[in-house]
């Protein structure tokens, strides 16, 4: 970590204590966060972020977020990651908590950071990814379930890091959940898209899964371009006949994934659609 802005766009130092021990973003993850990649001093997707972010708050009955105050603030730490690293690109992550257990009166806790993109995201970008299937265990309903805060993007992410060591223990770099009855869902921490026939697909939103905003740019994007784009429910068959199988995320942005469930997926056709192309130039558009 490089920076450190409080959510009220101050710059603080980022190697002295900022939280309370009983705040209850450390003691249960009881809070929401976004991640936004930092590109050529801009941080990309601000809008999207800040409405997923919002929706987040709503759904954990947390106060309202100031969003216009948090857009000036990520506007603040991606000029101080601008002014310390120049071009190269960062990870800003906002955090907005319930606050101090002791002092609810107090209101949340909000701040943000900035650090370097971690070395495993080049990698998954130049060479693609291998990935295992886990079934997470909610079947389609689980939005009617709204204490399993499907489709938010939760501090109390014990569970999806649970899931990628479980991977690496495996021998592979990601994950993809799926429900009880097969259906593709996610990642614990993407976007599944894949290719067929030339067309661009994900599972639908209405499922319970997070809605993606690489993915949500990407299809904008390519809709311009006369390319098909559409949300459509999936199995883990589907994925293996796929022309393309690719995990989207705002930092990775788009890894392909090469291997599945240890099969090896077909290599990218010719006249396949450019994916990550497309992914880095609706990212860089906005």
């Amino acid at each position: 970590m490089s920076v450190l802005v409080n959510g009220d766009g101050r710059v603080l130092d980022p190697d002295r204590p900022l939280l309370f021990a009983d705040d209850l973003a450390a003691l249960r993850g009881d809070g929401v966060f976004e991640t936004l990649l930092v590109r050529a001093g801009r941080a990309r997707l601000i809008d999207a972020h800040l409405d997923r972010l919002v929706d987040g708050a709503a759904a954990l009955a947390l106060p309202e977020p100031d969003r216009a105050g948090l857009r000036r603030s990520v506007e603040v730490a991606a000029g101080e990651w601008a002014a310390r690293e120049g071009r190269a690109e960062g990870l800003l992550r906002i955090s907005y908590s319930r606050g101090r257990e002791s002092r609810p009166a107090a209101g949340p806790t909000c701040y943000l950071t900035v650090g370097p993109v971690a070395e495993r995201v080049a990698a998954a970008r130049r060479d693609g990814v291998a990935v295992l299937t886990l079934e997470r265990g909610w079947g389609a309903r689980a939005q009617e379930s709204p204490w399993l805060l499907a489709g938010t993007k939760a501090l109390a992410y014990a569970g999806n890091m649970a899931a990628l060591r479980y991977a690496a223990d495996r021998g592979a770099d990601d994950a993809v959940f799926t429900g009880p009855d097969g259906r593709v869902w996610e990642g614990p921490r993407s976007t599944v898209v894949i290719e067929v026939g030339g067309e661009l697909r994900t599972p639908p939103r209405s499922g319970p899964i997070l809605p993606g905003t690489t993915q949500a740019a990407l299809f904008e994007f390519a809709r311009t371009r006369g390319i098909v784009a559409r949300e459509v429910e999936m199995t883990v068959d589907d994925l293996h006949g796929a022309g393309g199988v690719w995990l989207l995320s705002s930092i990775t942005l788009a890894a392909r994934v090469h291997t599945l469930d240890g099969r090896t997926l077909p290599a990218a056709a010719s006249d396949g659609l450019p994916v990550a192309e497309l992914v880095d130039a609706a990212v860089s558009a906005d």
